[in-house]
């Protein structure tokens, strides 16, 4: 296939621009997706607003991890390895991995040590450019972790898979055992707490509390869909005193933050009983020292686990889960945007625009 594609570039911090590349020749071992929608992750605006991870941003960089579309060319060696073929309905993982260092040969490519990932550590400057959502076509590298999908699922629910039920069931389940019966608090009603709560639900929680602010009004009523037994209003509330008078004084067995914000931190040990389990998938920022009183981890014996991503064991169930279409997951988008219009989205999605109230934001090319 020949001709030229069209990209939205982060040329820096906060300046993008639409660019046009030459569309890659694909050869056996890989593949071209054409973009159906794309998914701001909750990430995008500190990648947008130049927050480096673990290496500064290589710019220029197309953004866009959460991607769902149709295989536009595929080669043969990659068609039979992954089962697919022309015209099928995808979906990727954020993190595919170099395959060679130490991470990705222990099976750990989510943190592998060359950052190559979708939409976030690899520039667009040379062939075959497209790594990221942002635009018209996706380049799937040989070891692109790609997963087909069903025709039936809206495009809303496909980009909501991977990085946002993937990551709440690597996070929640597969990381820190949630099970039947168990007290979940989940500070943060955010995309993230949101698929949390759904998998709690899923997992046989009993308590299931999501804390948020009194501007959360939405997101906090979309969580009672999602399977929420009781409402926190921080604002108006004692979280700490809420969560000992639903629990009679036991406290939650597992908590998670997904605020983002240092407040979540600080507050999360006391949030559980002892021998009581925390999971922090939250970035605070690289550069931020939040203070925390260490003694109540050790006191409480408490296990405290940091989570970054989904991967392939997690993406799967994530997959039949949103095929059931038991959720209303589609509720979670609330802002649908041209691809021409990436900036304004990304800013939207990182609350710059307070009155637009965001909880899922999409490009459409």
């Amino acid at each position: 296939m020949k001709g030229k594609t069209r990209s939205m570039v982060l040329e820096g911090p906060r300046k993008m621009r639409m660019w046009e590349f030459d569309i890659p020749k694909i050869k056996d071992d890989d593949a071209l997706l054409k973009v159906e929608m794309t998914g701001v992750c909750g990430s995008d605006p500190g990648i947008y607003n130049g927050k480096a991870f673990k290496a500064p941003r290589p710019y220029p960089i197309i953004m866009g991890h959460e991607i769902i579309g149709y295989i536009e060319e595929i080669g043969e060696r990659f068609a039979e390895k992954n089962k697919l073929k022309k015209g099928d309905r995808v979906i990727l993982e954020y993190a595919f991995g170099c395959g060679e260092c130490y991470s990705c040969i222990t099976g750990n490519y989510i943190t592998c040590e060359k950052n190559l990932n979708y939409g976030s550590m690899i520039s667009c400057k040379n062939p075959p450019h497209l790594f990221g959502g942002y635009g018209e076509y996706v380049y799937l590298h040989p070891r692109a972790m790609v997963h087909k999908v069903s025709n039936n699922i809206s495009p809303e629910t496909g980009v909501l898979i991977s990085a946002v039920l993937g990551n709440a069931i690597r996070w929640l389940r597969h990381k820190g055992n949630i099970s039947i019966g168990e007290t979940v608090v989940i500070i943060g009603p955010g995309q993230q707490g949101l698929a949390a709560a759904i998998v709690a639900k899923e997992s046989g929680a009993s308590n299931i509390i999501i804390a948020g602010r009194s501007k959360d009004k939405k997101r906090l009523a979309l969580a009672k869909q999602f399977g929420a037994n009781y409402i926190i209003d921080v604002d108006k509330e004692d979280l700490i005193a809420s969560v000992k008078d639903i629990t009679n004084g036991d406290m939650a067995d597992i908590a998670m933050d997904v605020s983002g914000s240092p407040a979540g931190a600080k507050i999360i040990f006391d949030l559980v009983k002892q021998h009581g389990r925390v999971v922090m998938p939250g970035l605070y920022g690289s550069t931020k020292e939040i203070p925390v009183v260490l003694d109540k981890m050790i006191i409480k014996e408490l296990t405290v686990l940091g989570v970054f991503s989904q991967d392939i064991k997690s993406v799967l169930p994530a997959i039949k889960l949103a095929e059931s279409n038991k959720y209303p997951l589609d509720n979670m988008v609330t802002h649908r945007f041209k691809v021409e219009e990436a900036e304004k989205a990304v800013q939207i999605a990182g609350g710059e625009f307070a009155e637009e109230e965001p909880i899922k934001v999409v490009l459409i090319p």
